[in-house]
């Protein structure tokens, strides 16, 4: 049986789009309106709780001298890249909702 030209086409076209679609990302941003439980300032990383879940997020090199600053039990919007293969999700940005803290915002780079 000979397959025409146009159907072989679209074929090839379908499993191609498949397998693209089928590969997963590399990162994904997230965000969390959470608490902050604990700071882990030796390990660079903060405990948060969402959904039922409690979990670490860590800091990136620029968020080091700043995670201290964030108040416990104060509610905090975090955006994290999720990294996946076992890795903590990382602090992209961080906006303080309740509680006081000398770095009620912090842009990736610096605290404002």
């Amino acid at each position: 049986m000979r397959i025409p030209r146009l159907t072989g086409f679209i074929l090839i076209s379908a499993v191609l789009v498949s397998a693209f679609l089928t590969i997963p990302a590399s990162a994904e941003d997230k965000s969390y309106y959470s608490p902050v439980i604990h700071i882990d300032k030796d390990n660079n990383k903060i405990l948060i709780s969402t959904l039922g879940s409690v979990f670490y997020i860590e800091a990136p090199e620029a968020a080091k001298p700043h995670i201290e600053k964030l108040p416990i039990s104060g509610l905090v919007d975090f955006v994290v890249e999720m990294r996946g293969d076992g890795k903590m999700p990382l602090i992209k940005t961080w906006k303080v909702k309740s509680g006081e803290s000398t770095c009620m915002y912090f842009n990736g780079k610096e605290c404002k």
